[in-house]
């Protein structure tokens, strides 16, 4: 009986990989590989039958966009926290280990010595708990403190008027007087700058002052800050050169001082003095000298009527001399006034002109209070200081200083002198003699 088996395969086209020539025209057509070509049009045939050619179709046919995304991945990988690409970096980059949260062996043991009890701070006691209970319920005794924000008003009339409402009892004490606000509380702050322009609170520093600043304005500020420094050291060298002639001056003139003394006292040992006989016959003249007579009362009366007439044309002249430095002192007055009215119409007009803010660099002589102004600092690195990286950057200053400062030149404050030892209270000690207190029985 005959094997059944499969049905044999088409045999495929003679196919010759390496072929050598094709020059003669035997070898055109004899043995050529179509295997890509067969492939090819299998593949074709196979996206006819499941739609179409893939390259004869359009982007929209082919793909599509999806705009909510798969629900299914953020449950999967974030499982509800979204992890930072920094804490991813660091989490891969950090050497440093976790610290512990466990507690350590060591620190439950001791020296065997009790310490004194201290009193829980978490513990609610029994008094509270039960206040705590009556002021749920409602039933508080005492009523609860209510915070309340600050209304006193120190220039309040209405108050004034009535605390000033006196006890007929104490009639016989001074009436309190009203208490009436300063005329220059409500005065906008003079600006201690020579041009006379507000000073901001804080002013946007120039390109110089920058700690890695541009060579131009770093060398114009360090040009300007070294002739400063210049013309200060030359005023300091006058000042010291006008004290030291001022010192070989007095020392000159007390050497000459002793060498005329001490030449009055030889001429005082060499000289005989010759004054002494006249004096001794003024003595004689004045002897026989006649004393005046007593005055008469009409002479009194005479000389009483000439100084009373003295008195009142000196009374006279002094009156028409304040009446005259009155006049004078209304004319300077008004002057004064016309030139703080010219002054301020020229520095509004100079305002509208110029809307640069004022500089605190040079100040008017005038200063607010007795005490002169500190001294700015000099924000100024020298060119062996500048430094190329941030890392190396000292950065200098004291924002405390400068705020304070700030305040005194734009004259909302009066400069004050430090007070580095306060003065403090005196105790005096003493001893109780109590061991005197006793008593014989």
């Amino acid at each position: 009986m005959p094997i059944i088996g499969p049905a044999a395969i088409a045999p495929a086209a003679p196919q010759q990989h390496k072929q050598p020539s094709r020059k003669g025209k035997k070898a055109w057509r004899k043995n050529v590989d179509v295997t890509e070509i067969q492939l090819g049009l299998e593949e074709v045939r196979d996206e006819i039958t499941k739609g179409g050619i893939i390259a004869e179709k359009d982007s929209a046919d082919l793909f599509t966009l999806d705009t909510a995304g798969d629900v299914a991945i953020p449950k999967k990988y974030l499982k509800g926290a979204i992890t930072l690409k920094a804490d991813e970096i660091i989490a891969q980059r950090s050497a440093v280990p976790a610290v512990s949260m466990r507690k350590r062996p060591g620190e439950g043991t001791t020296d065997g010595i009790i310490g004194p009890k201290r009193q829980r701070t978490s513990y609610v006691s029994h008094k509270e708990l039960l206040r705590l209970q009556k002021i749920a319920d409602g039933r508080q005794d005492q009523a609860l403190v209510e915070v309340t924000e600050a209304s006193y008003d120190p220039w309040d009339v209405a108050r004034d008027e009535a605390e000033a409402k006196q006890d007929p009892r104490f009639s016989f004490l001074e009436k309190s007087k009203k208490k009436v606000a300063p005329k220059t509380l409500k005065h906008k702050p003079i600006s201690l700058a020579a041009s006379g322009k507000d000073i901001p609170a804080v002013k946007k520093p120039e390109g110089g002052y920058s700690y890695n600043p541009v060579y131009t304005d770093y060398e114009e500020r360090l040009i300007a800050e070294g002739e400063k420094e210049l013309a200060a050291e030359e005023k300091r060298q006058r000042i010291a050169a006008a004290e030291q002639l001022k010192l070989d001056a007095a020392t000159k003139s007390a050497a000459e001082a002793e060498a005329a003394e001490a030449r009055a006292d030889l001429s005082e040992w060499e000289e005989d003095s010759a004054w002494e006989g006249f004096e001794s016959g003024n003595e004689d003249v004045r002897l026989n000298a006649k004393r005046p007579e007593r005055k008469t009362q009409v002479q009194r009366n005479k000389i009483k009527r000439r100084k009373e007439a003295e008195r009142q044309a000196k009374m006279a002249a002094d009156i028409k001399k304040k009446n005259e430095q009155t006049a004078q002192l209304k004319k300077i007055r008004k002057a004064l006034d016309e030139k703080d009215q010219a002054r301020a119409a020229a520095l509004i007009v100079a305002e509208d002109s110029d809307p640069s803010d004022g500089d605190d660099l040079e100040l008017r002589r005038r200063k607010l209070g007795k005490i002169a102004l500190p001294e700015r600092d000099l924000e100024l690195v020298l060119p062996d200081e500048l430094q190329e990286s941030l890392r190396l950057l000292k950065p200098e200053g004291n924002l405390l200083k400068d705020r304070y400062r700030n305040l005194l030149v734009r004259g909302k404050v009066e400069s004050r002198r430090p007070i580095s030892f306060a003065k403090k209270r005196k105790v005096k000690a003493t001893e109780k003699w109590t061991h005197k207190d006793f008593m014989l029985h």
